[in-house]
């Protein structure tokens, strides 16, 4: 934890849209900050609304990403822009996030104390800008959508949750009471739609341990509506996108969204470069569904 060591990092790249800091450190548009030895980037829309506390989303970059990749590829300050909230993105250990046993790279070698990390985030922005603690949410993409479910077993901050190509790695018997949103292709190689080993997977052993392994994506999302009490899924499809939709005790929501032959990718995103995909392991992003719109959507109504 880093809550008594606060400190504003001088900005080492020059990045469109950024200024410099002020007293607080999150001055209008996009900033650059440490906490201790971990660092993140925050983006504050000059419309945020005088007088009020706004909504905050956590952005999770995925594997060998990074903060300001999925600043650029998500389009997540846009919708901040659109809608008057904040948004945070983290950087994890090594390109990577502890996302549970064997997962991933080197935050899991290392046991990083990515939940704690995440929390002290949280904390640090909601002490320079008017943070409404009821409206905090995370999202992220890949080994960052697998840290958004470790988020959600290990926290209370969030009031919701919505990973995208990813997957629940170890045990959670009881999840906090939040809402969730998952996203996810059923041609993803990455993260298996129909669960088992992914194409990176390595048993979670070695230098940089992968291991994922887990089970049918579709049994992932029954057993965290099981355990929240919530009713049957129904189901919509507007081909190729399938919505599976539960409703649960407190006015919360489980809901799985399915984009029939669509790779790992964040869909709607802007296309890498060949080289970053290539590093990222990622397919190009399909033009079905807008994720972010609509995570920013299930957020927005989230109680």
């Amino acid at each position: 934890m880093f809550r008594l060591t606060f400190l504003i990092l001088p900005l080492l790249l020059v990045l469109a849209g950024c200024t410099e800091p002020s007293a607080t450190g999150f001055v209008t548009g996009a900033s650059d900050h440490a906490l201790g030895e971990r660092t993140f980037r925050v983006y504050r829309p000059s419309s945020l609304p005088a007088g009020q506390r706004v909504p905050l989303v956590l952005v999770l970059h995925g594997g060998a990403g990074s903060g300001a990749q999925a600043e650029k590829a998500y389009g997540w300050d846009t919708t901040a822009d659109g809608n008057g909230f904040v948004v945070a993105y983290p950087d994890g250990v090594g390109r990577s996030w502890n996302a549970g046993p064997g997962c991933c790279g080197r935050a899991a070698r290392d046991g990083a104390d990515d939940v704690g990390f995440l929390e002290d985030v949280v904390e640090a922005v909601s002490g320079g800008v008017p943070i409404d603690p009821a409206r905090v949410f995370v999202t992220g993409m890949s080994n960052g959508a697998m840290m958004t479910y470790r988020l959600a077993c290990e926290s209370t901050l969030f009031r919701a949750v919505a990973p995208v190509a990813g997957t629940l790695i170890g045990d959670c018997p009881a999840p906090a009471p939040v809402s969730l949103l998952h996203i996810h292709g059923t041609a993803d190689r990455s993260v298996p739609w129909a669960g088992g080993p992914g194409r990176q997977d390595n048993g979670g052993t070695g230098r940089v341990p992968v291991r994922i392994d887990g089970p049918p994506i579709t049994e992932v999302t029954d057993a965290w509506r099981r355990r929240a009490g919530c009713a049957a899924f129904t189901e919509q499809t507007a081909d190729p996108v399938t919505r599976r939709t539960a409703t649960c005790p407190g006015g919360r929501t489980v809901e799985l969204i399915s984009v029939t032959g669509a790779g790992h990718q964040w869909p709607g995103a802007v296309p890498e470069s060949r080289a970053v995909t290539g590093i990222l392991s990622l397919d190009p992003p399909s033009g079905a569904l807008d994720a972010t719109a609509t995570i920013w959507s299930f957020f927005a109504g989230s109680r």
